[in-house]
């Protein structure tokens, strides 16, 4: 081979090499999430899914496929998880309980796993198996009844998030006994939160509101002064919107449970959605709302009902010993407690008929 051929020849390695970088380069610039400018009129809209109202809102430019992304992944999951249509993945592991295990989605299998992880770490004050008992009394729906303490002393063994095995090489989930069932709504929005938020960032998004039926996660900074979002706690003797206060937060959700949005009234007692898995009633204790602050949605949804079965005293002590978790408690004497981490932060509206209170806690 001549000295001529072989200069051609390395040219034309060189320009091939030239061609691959440029072509890696630019892959990587097209995988890239695209960051457009803040502003302070949002992109948002509002659905009614899953029960309740969602919003999104994106404060970046230009991001409506960012929003119906994320919407779609809303509408998406709520499908897989609801336990009150035939054909969701919730629904087939309801149905071969005590036969076989379910191979499900590497989302649904994460969305279990999560479920029975604050199950276990609540001592059962939040249950996933919780389903026999939340079918029976229906609360939230027009059916809804009070049933008869026969029927719930018998239903009751069902709940026991110990019987629920989980094989993670197969990714299957199975109900050891006939008649269990898994019921995620206590968590659900809280970890689909999370997946709207994870859509969100992939499609270049760094300022949104995500707001699933009173769950809200902040991310990133507020447009209006590059920092903090001002966080508003719901007044749960009000409607929807209205706040006894409020704190600066940023990659951060509040999630509330409370007594006040869904119950069921027999003569002159309300029952609540939120279920004691330990007696098969509706919680009973002195308590109108907890607010959980945390970093993911899911942590706050799952521990909210957990935390709110324990009452105040028990409830706030949980808290206190856990890390990154605060806790804001309503009682139904309009007094408010919150956990040490937030002593500093939350800001009072005054007016309003509510006291901010102080609790003594075990070390």
């Amino acid at each position: 081979m001549t000295k001529q051929t072989n200069k051609f020849m390395l040219v034309i390695a060189i320009l091939l090499a030239c061609f691959s970088l440029t072509s890696c380069s630019t892959q990587s610039k097209t995988s890239a999430p695209v960051k457009t400018p803040v502003t302070t009129t949002p992109t948002s809209d509002t659905q009614f899914l899953m029960g309740t109202v969602c919003t999104i809102k994106i404060y970046n430019k230009h991001q409506q496929k960012a929003l119906k992304a994320g919407f779609n992944r809303i509408k998406e999951l709520a499908a897989q998880t609801t336990v009150n249509q035939k054909g969701s993945e919730i629904d087939k592991i309801n149905r071969y309980a005590g036969i076989k295990p379910v191979k499900v989605t590497p989302t649904i299998y994460r969305m279990c796993k999560d479920a029975y992880h604050y199950s276990k770490i609540s001592a059962g004050t939040f249950d996933l198996t919780i389903g026999p008992i939340t079918s029976l009394w229906r609360i939230g729906f027009p059916d809804a009844h009070k049933p008869k303490a026969s029927t719930i002393k018998k239903r009751l063994p069902l709940v026991n998030y110990h019987n629920v095995v989980f094989n993670d090489q197969k990714r299957t989930v199975f109900l050891k006994k006939k008649k269990m069932m898994l019921d995620l709504g206590g968590m659900a929005k809280g970890f689909i939160s999370d997946e709207v938020m994870k859509v969100l960032q992939k499609k270049g998004v760094t300022s949104a509101i995500i707001d699933l039926g009173g769950n809200i996660y902040v991310l990133g900074n507020s447009p209006t002064n590059n920092s903090n979002w001002t966080v508003g706690i719901q007044d749960p003797s009000a409607a929807r919107g209205d706040a006894i206060g409020s704190l600066p937060e940023k990659n951060a959700t509040a999630v509330t449970s409370g007594i006040y949005e869904r119950y069921l009234k027999v003569g002159n007692k309300i029952y609540s959605h939120l279920m004691n898995p330990q007696t098969g009633y509706p919680c009973q204790n002195n308590l109108l709302s907890v607010t959980i602050i945390a970093k993911r949605s899911t942590t706050g949804d799952g521990l909210s009902t957990a935390v709110f079965n324990r009452g105040l005293k028990k409830g706030y002590d949980y808290v206190e010993h856990l890390s990154g978790v605060e806790a804001i408690f309503i009682t139904k004497k309009k007094k408010v407690y919150v956990t040490s981490g937030l002593k500093d932060k939350f800001k009072l509206f005054t007016d309003n008929g509510y006291q901010l209170a102080k609790l003594k806690t075990s070390n």
